[in-house]
């Protein structure tokens, strides 16, 4: 592959970036009164985050199983209204303990 390649490739990757986040402010200039459009877009940061994030908590551990007991930990701890930081210690603690076990048996 030559230099030149590589160098096209992030012009055009740059580009595209500045398109995806420029085209939305050219293209609504009124504000969104809709509330079914609002309330959808509301929500799509959430589903992009635990898109992206489910699938690394779940391969992050040696096993998935202790993943999967994290996230339940996380998800039960912040429910329950504890903080962040006690709802990512308690998935530690879960992962630690799951994992602990497993090497047992």
């Amino acid at each position: 592959m030559k230099m030149s390649d590589i160098y096209m490739y992030i012009l055009v990757m740059a580009v595209v970036t500045y398109l995806v986040r420029v085209l939305p402010l050219t293209v609504f200039k009124k504000e969104i009164t809709n509330k079914y459009v609002t309330s959808f877009l509301y929500y799509v940061p959430y589903a992009c985050l635990a898109a992206m994030t489910f699938p690394a908590i779940v391969t992050a551990t040696e096993t998935p199983i202790s993943g999967i007991a994290a996230l339940i930990a996380a998800f039960v701890s912040s429910f329950k209204g504890r903080s962040l930081l006690e709802s990512a210690l308690w998935a530690c603690a879960a992962v630690f303990v799951v994992e602990r076990v497993i090497a047992f048996i």
